[in-house]
C-alpha cells in the first residue's frame, strides 16, 4: 500500500471480522468486510474477494504473500474475469507449485535437483518404500506445501507413517491438499534462494541471493542478503541456475528459486516460490530497488525497470522476524494484546515493516508474525551490529516474543562467522538457551526504585487533582521528619522472591538492602515522547532505562538488555488459577481440536497423544503429562479451547486404585 500510494495508486482492502480494526484497514483507499475469521470463510474466499474486486472496479489483485498468492485457481478465475493477478502466469503457479511437477522440469532445464519420489501413487506403502530407497533420514512434504507447512523429517522407518500423517493433517489444512513428495534429507545444508523477476517480454533477472538457512518448525527466523561466505563465482552460478528455472515456465513478475546448499557449496534446486517472499526487503537493501513497484509496473505491461548488467550489489542486509512466541517453550507461538510497543526509529538503514501498533492484539486465527526488523549497512559486521543495537530498541510488552533469542543468536560467535546451516539452532541449543541466572541485585534496586517513584508520581497527581489539603506527615515520598522509615518490599526475579528493605533518606535517596549488601539509590522518572524513562544512581553508576509497570510486572528496557521483575501475587488468587492444572491436560493456547485420540477410561503413559490441535496456523499435539486412566475428554472433534482450558482429566490415583 505504501509503494501504491508512492506511485499515485488507489488501494482496496479486504478483511475478516477479525482483523476489522487493523492497520492495513486503517492504511487502504477503501476496505471491504469479506467475512469471519476463519480463513476458508474470507481470505481463502475466491468468489467473495472477486466480488470486492468489482464492486470497488478494482483493475488489479495483489496477493501478498500467503493464502491465495500460490493459488492456480484465483490466477484463473482473475483472468476469467478480466482482472489483473500481480504475480506469475496460471501456468508457471501451477508446474512450479506442483513440487513433483517442477523437479522434472528442473531437471529436462539442466538444473541441479535432489533425488526424492514425486509420483502419483499416494499409498502409504508405496511412500515408505520409496522412503526405504531413498535412505532414511527422509523430507516428507506436501505437494502444494510452502512456509514450512506439510513439512515433517522422518529419521527412521519406525517414525514414518507417524510423521506422513501428520504432515497429511496440516497440509490439508493450509492448503487443501494432502499430496505428498519423499526427499532425501541433506543433512546440515544451507537455505539459499535467489530473488529472480521475470516481465511479458520475456525479460528475465536475478538480483542476488539470500540466505535463510537459521530457522526452527522449518520456517526462517533470521534472513540476510547476500549469503556469507559464498564467492562471485558460486553466486553468478547461483543466479544464473535461478534465471534458467524461471525461463523454463516462462515466468512474469517477483519470484523466489530456492536450493539447498552443502558445505562444499553445491547446490540443488528445492523448490520455487510463485510469489514475493517475506523476506524481499533484504534483497531491496543490496540492490536499492522497489520490488513492489516492479511487480505493479511489470503486471502493467511494462519491461523490467533495470537489466542484469545493471542491477549491482551494495552492502549487506539482515531481517530479524519477530514473532509472538515463547522460545523457550519450543517456540509455541502465543496470541495477546500489545500493551506496549516501541520500536526503533526508521530511517533509510532500519525498516520496520508491520502490520499492528500499541493496543492492537496478535489473533489466534492467522500467523503470529509481529513485524519484520530489517537492517542494511555497508558490510555484514557493521550490519550484524545495526541488527542487535535495533533489537535493544524493540520493546514490547503483552505477550511473549523471540526478541531475547534473537539477540542471542545473532550475538552467537558461529553465526557472527556466517557458519549458518539449518540444524544451527540445534546445534547450538545449549549456547542459545542458557540457564537463566539470577537478576543482580543492582538492577533489582532500579526495579524497586522504579515502582517507588511510579507510585509517587501517581499519588502526587492524585493530591494535586484533590481539594483537601495532605498533610506533609503523609508525603508519598516516605520522609517523615526526625524518622527513619523503612519499608519492605517483595519482588520476583523469575520463581524465586527478593526481599528489598527500603530506608527512605532525608536528601530524598534511598537505602536499599538485599540479603547482606545495602545499596545507595537515587534517580528520577521523566517522559521522552511517549514513553517512560528512569535514570537511576546505583552506588554511584548511573543507567538510564525504558520502564513499563503493567500487570504486576515491572519490566526495565536497558541499552545492552532487559529486565522483566514480577510483583507477587497474593496467595488466595494464586491459588485460584492453578486449579485444575495439575490433574490432566491444558491447551497451550486457544485453537481448535482437530483430532481426538482417546475416550473416558483409556489407559494412557506419559507422552502419549491425546489431542492434536490447530491454532496460529500450526499443528500442535497434545500428550499426555503422566500416566493414568482418563476420566473425562472435555472437548471434541471440530471444538474451539481457550488457552490453559482443562482439554482431559485424569482419574485420581485413589480411584483408580479401586
Amino acid at each position: 500500500m505504501r509503494t501504491a500510494k508512492k506511485m499515485g495508486v488507489k488501494s482496496v482492502a479486504v478483511y475478516s471480522e477479525a482483523d476489522r480494526n487493523s492497520m492495513h484497514v486503517a492504511m487502504a483507499d477503501e476496505a471491504y468486510c469479506i467475512g469471519p475469521a476463519p480463513s476458508q470463510q474470507s481470505y481463502l474466499a475466491m468468489e467473495k474477494i472477486m466480488q470486492v474486486a468489482k464492486v470497488s472496479a478494482a483493475q488489479a489483485i495483489h496477493p501478498g504473500y500467503g493464502f491465495l498468492s500460490e493459488n492456480t485457481e484465483f490466477a484463473e478465475l482473475c483472468k476469467q474475469e478480466g482482472i489483473i493477478f500481480i504475480g506469475p502466469p496460471s501456468s508457471a503457479i501451477r508446474d512450479m507449485g506442483i513440487k513433483s511437477t517442477s523437479k522434472a522440469i528442473m531437471s529436462a532445464a539442466g538444473v541441479p535437483v535432489v533425488e526424492g519420489y514425486h509420483g502419483e501413487d499416494q499409498s502409504d506403502e508405496c511412500l515408505k518404500e520409496h522412503a526405504k530407497r531413498i535412505g532414511y533420514p527422509v523430507m516428507i512434504k506436501a505437494v502444494r506445501g510452502g512456509g514450512g507447512k506439510g513439512m515433517r523429517i522422518a529419521h527412521s522407518e519406525k517414525e514414518f507413517l507417524d510423521q506422513l500423517e501428520s504432515a497429511r493433517r496440516e497440509a490439508k489444512k493450509s492448503f487443501n491438499d494432502d499430496a505428498m513428495l519423499i526427499e532425501k534429507f541433506v543433512d546440515n545444508p544451507r537455505h539459499v534462494e535467489v530473488q529472480v523477476f521475470g516481465d511479458q517480454h520475456g525479460n528475465a533477472v536475478y538480483l542476488f541471493e539470500r540466505d535463510c538457512s537459521v530457522q526452527r518448525r522449518h520456517q526462517k527466523i533470521i534472513e540476510e542478503a547476500p549469503g556469507p561466505g559464498i564467492n562471485p563465482e558460486v553466486r553468478k552460478r547461483l543466479g544464473e541456475a535461478a534465471v534458467k528455472a524461471a525461463k523454463a515456465v516462462n515466468y512474469v513478475g517477483a519470484g523466489t528459486v530456492e536450493f539447498i546448499m552443502d558445505s562444499q557449496h553445491n547446490f540443488y534446486f528445492m523448490e520455487m516460490n510463485t510469489r514475493l517472499q517475506v523476506e524481499h526487503p533484504v534483497t531491496e537493501m543490496i540492490t536499492g530497488t522497489d520490488l513492489v513497484e516492479w511487480q505493479l509496473r511489470v503486471a502493467a505491461g511494462e519491461k523490467i525497470p533495470l537489466m542484469q548488467d545493471e542491477i549491482l550489489l551494495r552492502g549487506h542486509a539482515f531481517e530479524a522476524r519477530i514473532y509472538a512466541e515463547d522460545p523457550n517453550n519450543n517456540f509455541m507461538p502465543g496470541a495477546g494484546p500489545l500493551l506496549h510497543l516501541s520500536t526503533p526509529l526508521p530511517d533509510n538503514f532500519i525498516r520496520i515493516e508491520t502490520g499492528v501498533r500499541q493496543g492492537d492484539e496478535v489473533s489466534v486465527h492467522y500467523d503470529p508474525m509481529i513485524a519484520k526488523l530489517v537492517v542494511w549497512a555497508e558490510d555484514r559486521q557493521a550490519a550484524l551490529r545495526k541488527l542487535r543495537y535495533s533489537l535493544h530498541h524493540y520493546n514490547i510488552v503483552g505477550l511473549s516474543t523471540n526478541i531475547d533469542f534473537l539477540l542471542s543468536l545473532s550475538g552467537h560467535s558461529q553465526f557472527e562467522a556466517g557458519n549458518v546451516h539449518t540444524n544451527f539452532i540445534p546445534q547450538h541449543h545449549d549456547e542459545l538457551f542458557p540457564t537463566k541466572k539470577a537478576t543482580p541485585h543492582e538492577v533489582m534496586c532500579q526495579a524497586a526504585l522504579g515502582l517507588i517513584l511510579k507510585e509517587k508520581m501517581l499519588t502526587d497527581a492524585f493530591r494535586d487533582q484533590s481539594d483537601d489539603k495532605f498533610s506533609p506527615f503523609a508525603s508519598s515520598t516516605g520522609r517523615r521528619i526526625n524518622i527513619c522509615y523503612t519499608r519492605k518490599l517483595s519482588l520476583l526475579d523469575g520463581e524465586n522472591i527478593v526481599d528489598v528493605a527500603v530506608s527512605y533518606n532525608q536528601d530524598g535517596s534511598y537505602s536499599m538492602q538485599i540479603q547482606d549488601k545495602t545499596f545507595h539509590v537515587s534517580g528520577e522518572i521523566f517522559n521522552e515522547g511517549d514513553s517512560v524513562y528512569l535514570r537511576s544512581s546505583v552506588n554511584g553508576t548511573v543507567c538510564k532505562s525504558k520502564l513499563v509497570i503493567l500487570d504486576n510486572t515491572i519490566y526495565l528496557f536497558f541499552p545492552e538488555g532487559r529486565a522483566q521483575i514480577g510483583l507477587p501475587v497474593p496467595k488466595y488468587l494464586s491459588s485460584v488459577s492453578s486449579v485444575g492444572i495439575q490433574s490432566g491436560a491444558v491447551a497451550p493456547m486457544t485453537g481448535t481440536i482437530e483430532k481426538v485420540f482417546v475416550k473416558a477410561g483409556d489407559q494412557v503413559q506419559i507422552g502419549d497423544p491425546l489431542m492434536v490441535m490447530i491454532a496460529m496456523k500450526m499443528e500442535h499435539t497434545i500428550r499426555a503429562p503422566k500416566a493414568g486412566v482418563i476420566k473425562k475428554v472435555n472437548f471434541q472433534e471440530g471444538a474451539q479451547a481457550n488457552r490453559h482450558a482443562p482439554l482431559v482429566e485424569f482419574m485420581d490415583e485413589e480411584a483408580e486404585s479401586k
